[in-house]
């Protein structure tokens, strides 16, 4: 994901590619524990998305972006 395309994106819509992203590192993590990952690199590339997604937010001056991603984790797990 390019960094234009993630400073072009919403506070909201930001957190929930945090949260999908995250959901994927796991999948890709797991999948390599299994040694089914085809693609290894797939790891570091969501990783760097991550981190990229990470920047935006604190360059925004987002404050506690772990408790956030928290709350809207138990939220989801409610519905």
């Amino acid at each position: 994901m390019k960094i234009e395309a993630i400073r072009a994106m919403k506070i909201d819509e930001l957190h929930a590619e945090l949260e999908r992203l995250r959901r994927h590192l796991f999948d890709l993590r797991a999948q390599a524990v299994t040694e089914k990952l085809e693609d290894p690199t797939q790891l570091l590339k969501t990783r760097r998305d991550i981190a990229r997604i990470l920047t935006v937010l604190h360059e925004r001056g987002e404050k506690n972006v772990e408790q956030r991603q928290a709350h809207l984790s138990a939220r989801a797990a409610k519905r």
